[in-house]
Parts: C-alpha cells; sequence; structure tokens
C-alpha cells in the first residue's frame, strides 16, 4: 500500500500545482496530507506559496462542488446505492445530514473543520438546493484557513511532511472548537431572527 501512496505522491509532484489541486479533488488521500506534501514541496522550492495556495483552494472547491451536484440531482437514493464507490459511508452521509437540518445553511463554513461530517456536508446541502453562489462562497471562505494551516505546517516539516497527522493535533482541536462554537453562535443568531 504505501509503494501505491509514493507512487500517487510521484505523480502529485511531477504535476506541480495541478497535481495538488487533483489531490483534493479525487480525495482518496485526505486533504491534510496532500496540503502538508504540497508544503514540502513549497519548502524544497518546487513550487510556490500562492500557486500552491490557490490550488488547494480550487481542487477542494471543485471537490465539493461534485458533491452538491450528487445531492442536486442525485439525491440520497442514489448516493445510499453508490456512495460506497466514492468512499461515502451512510453514518457519514446521516450525520452531515441532521448537522445541515439542525443548523442551516451557515453549518456549510464550520462542518469544513469537523471530522468525518467535512467531506459529507455537500450532499445534504445539495439535496436541499441551497442556492450554489452561498454554497461556494461558504465553501472557499473555509478553505481558506485548511489550506493555508496545512502548507504552513507542511513547509515547517520538510522531509516529515508524511507526520502530519501527529503534528497537526495541537492545531486542529482548537480549530473544531472555534467551529463548532462559531455553529452554535450562528444557530442562536438564526433562531432570534426566526
Amino acid at each position: 500500500m504505501e509503494e501505491i501512496i509514493a507512487y500517487i505522491f510521484d505523480i502529485l509532484s511531477q504535476l506541480g500545482y495541478a497535481g495538488i489541486a487533483l489531490g483534493l479533488m479525487v480525495e482518496v488521500i485526505p486533504s491534510e496530507i496532500v496540503l502538508s506534501y504540497g508544503g514540502f514541496l513549497v519548502s524544497t522550492g518546487d513550487i510556490h506559496f500562492a500557486g500552491a495556495l490557490l490550488a488547494g483552494i480550487a481542487g477542494g472547491t471543485l471537490a465539493q462542488l461534485f458533491l452538491y451536484w450528487l445531492g442536486a440531482y442525485g439525491g440520497r437514493p442514489v448516493l445510499d446505492k453508490y456512495g460506497k464507490y466514492l468512499l461515502i459511508q451512510k453514518k457519514h452521509l446521516d450525520a452531515s445530514e441532521k448537522w445541515f437540518e439542525k443548523y442551516g445553511t451557515g453549518v456549510i463554513f464550520t462542518a469544513r473543520f469537523i471530522p468525518v461530517i467535512r467531506h459529507a456536508i455537500s450532499i445534504p446541502a445539495g439535496i436541499a438546493k441551497m442556492p450554489l453562489p452561498i454554497f461556494t462562497v461558504y465553501t472557499i471562505a473555509a478553505m481558506v484557513p485548511w489550506t493555508v494551516l496545512f502548507l504552513l505546517l507542511g513547509m515547517e516539516l520538510g522531509d516529515h511532511w508524511r507526520d502530519i497527522k501527529e503534528y497537526a493535533k495541537p492545531f486542529i482541536l482548537p480549530i473544531i472548537v472555534i467551529a463548532l462554537g462559531s455553529g452554535l453562535l450562528y444557530f442562536v443568531y438564526k433562531k432570534r431572527i426566526s
């Protein structure tokens, strides 16, 4: 398995910016690993930070637009049947639908920082026919800090970019707490104005 992953990263490095975007669009490898590898490539001088940032935002956003489209045009029955081929588990769909129903459109931003929920939240947004421009703005707004964080961590780790999961733990917990707190504030705000 490690040989396959090494081969994938070799291809991504040859593709440069397009490799980062493609790695995030396919979502076979977690985004934090792809982005930290991008940070490593920045640290070696193979690519520039600004280009890696744009590639990360574009790739992550396009992946979520695809999932939104699946929700909007395929609906839950199609996803229940074929989601496993896209690495989308039923339990992740269930959890993201509950979040979307409970918190509304604002959850699109905050859920991007919550493990399990972050990848599947686009599907209920599509099913609910959330306005595409609002969905896209929230998605990009969440992709910016996520991409910056993991590019910077990858740059700092250098050759040890593979250790990103362990190294990122102290950063992820505060991000999750802030995201949950923001989601709660948004929920309270929505309740007050309705």
